[in-house]
């Protein structure tokens, strides 16, 4: 059984899509959860604080606990307000889902600097500023002696593994993502912390602004919605649990289907000798990945 009851949450970017779906998912299961948004639009501008508000009525409305948070999860000082935010409301925290994210696609060519750093921001270092935060109060509590588990539950995209033309910005911070967590695996399981990671395969206002998905993700007149944001949900609520065996772990997610990915690592082949190569001889032995 996935253990959830009375643990506490905080859903970065659970105004709407994916991460309303967590939240909600949740706070169905005795979840306490802090819902975060600012109400921006797809390229993070504007503010809509009624986002977050919207969710935590749904979920009063449905007998469950939440609150409404308005942090920018890119700033230190945010994310560290909404941490707080969270053990002032409920006196714990036990789950971090960062989920938060923009848009600003271009190809390399017609990239603005503020494009590519406004979309790094929000996803690479608005999942590293909660996270820190989150971190900073669990070894207080480890170190006070508490042996609660906590998770992490990162965002990345299939964008960070397929490289897909016009995200030069979001590909490299949905790939930096996974290698977040998994570093934050690495530091944080003394003081008993998980740090897993989702690539959602979903309907959502990003995915839908972008060419040629609105045909693919349609909505079916009838049967099961593989793109349905709501069919991440348990996967997350999953990952989210205190008994969850993985660390470290990356798993892709659409419709009913789970793939674990591989970390990054070596392919088998290589080239050897025991001096430096020369660049004649590096010409003709390269070949050998050439044919691969």
């Amino acid at each position: 059984m996935v253990e959830l009851q009375g643990r506490v949450a905080i859903v970065t970017g659970a105004g709407r899509g994916l991460g309303r779906e967590y939240a909600r998912y949740l706070a169905a299961r005795g979840v306490r959860v802090v819902v975060n948004d600012r109400g921006v639009t797809n390229e993070g501008k504007g503010c809509d604080e009624s986002a977050a508000t919207t969710v935590v009525n749904e979920i009063v409305a449905d007998g469950g606990e939440a609150v409404a948070d308005h942090a920018d999860v890119a700033s230190w000082d945010g994310a560290e307000a909404m941490v707080q935010h969270a053990l002032d409301a409920f006196g714990e925290l036990d789950i971090l889902i960062n989920n938060a994210g923009i848009l600003r696609d271009s190809t390399i060519v017609k990239m603005t600097e503020e494009d590519f750093d406004a979309v790094i921001r929000v996803h690479l270092k608005g999942h590293a500023a909660p996270t820190k935060w989150a971190a900073t109060y669990w070894r207080e509590q480890a170190h006070a002696g508490s042996d609660r588990r906590r998770n992490l539950v990162h965002t990345s995209s299939t964008s960070g593994i397929y490289a897909n033309p016009g995200q030069s910005n979001y590909g490299p911070a949905k790939s930096g993502i996974v290698t977040f967590s998994q570093i934050a695996a690495a530091e944080l399981a003394q003081y008993g912390v998980v740090s897993n990671c989702v690539l959602p395969g979903a309907r959502t206002r990003l995915t839908l602004s972008s060419p040629g998905l609105p045909e693919i993700m349609q909505a079916p007149g009838e049967g099961f919605d593989q793109w349905n944001p709501a069919n991440v949900a348990p996967v997350v609520a999953y990952l989210a649990g205190a008994g969850c065996p993985f660390n470290g772990a990356a798993f892709y997610v659409q419709g009913g289907t789970v793939r674990r990915l591989e970390p990054w690592g070596l392919t088998g082949d290589s080239i050897e000798r025991p001096v430096r190569w020369q660049l004649d001889e590096l010409d003709d032995a390269m070949q050998t990945f050439v044919d691969r």
